[in-house]
């Protein structure tokens, strides 16, 4: 597969969501957080409700599909800044990579302790 600038798509894209999900809990259990902690931020992410987000999961979709499918990606998303192995998430052009990038940070910001209300952007 190919982007529109014919560059070969970063395998993340087609891994399955499933698959990589299982690393976000365990990576926030490990710091004394919760599995519901890590769905309740992709759900504010990617406006999937419980059983829809269950769903995906369970069909296995690929990172790509999986945001591409997502019913509202929160509008203040735009608002996560900061790095992400080595990148500043808010300067990444790909659409998908910055929604996949997005989601990496606001975990690492689970797992580092942040308060839910600062990692879901609440005023």
């Amino acid at each position: 597969m190919a982007t529109r600038a014919g560059q070969a798509k970063h395998r993340i894209y087609t891994t399955s969501f499933a698959s990589v999900y299982p690393h976000y809990v365990v990576k926030a259990e490990k710091k004394g957080r919760t599995k519901a902690e890590v769905d309740t931020i992709i759900r504010w992410l990617t406006g999937y409700s419980k059983k829809r987000l269950e769903t995906q999961l369970r069909k296995e979709t690929d990172f790509e599909t999986f945001f591409a499918l997502a019913p509202k990606m929160n509008p203040n998303r735009a608002l996560i800044t900061g790095v992400v192995c080595g990148v500043r998430v808010e300067e990444v052009e790909e659409e998908t990579m910055r929604e996949i990038r997005y989601l990496d940070k606001l975990i690492d910001e689970l797992a580092k302790g942040k308060a839910m209300e600062k990692i879901l952007r609440s005023p």
